[in-house]
């Protein structure tokens, strides 16, 4: 299991198995449980991530990163999950400061709590 694991880092992790629609396999997620959480906690709240860009509709809980990652790639906010660290296999880079502040907008979207 990987310690240290930080808001805003991306990380690849295997989300299998999956069903239905579920955003699964060995793919990149995006941690976004604060800090504390990830410090106590054998589990952490992750967003995954696709480079299916051309694919998927636009929404807006999807957040575009076109660094850290070998290729431009969306973050599906609407898929918001729980994973066991156990998980989490290798880290791969973080969110720059900047980006790490506009994803709140799109978690409160995701979660109802601000409207679009």
């Amino acid at each position: 299991m990987i310690d240290n694991i930080c808001r805003g880092e991306l990380y690849i992790a295997d989300l299998n198995p999956f069903e239905g629609c579920e955003q699964g396999g060995i793919r990149p997620v995006l941690v976004i449980q604060n800090d504390k959480g990830n410090k106590f906690s054998t589990t952490t709240i992750v967003a995954p991530i696709t480079s299916n860009i051309y694919t998927k509709k636009r929404i807006p809980t999807h957040f575009t990163i076109d660094y850290a990652l070998d290729r431009k790639s969306v973050v599906l906010f609407e898929q918001i999950r729980v994973i066991d660290k156990n998980r989490i296999l290798r880290y791969i880079g973080k969110l720059n400061s900047k980006d790490l502040k506009n994803i709140d907008n799109k978690i409160a979207i995701s979660l109802g709590i601000e409207k679009v």
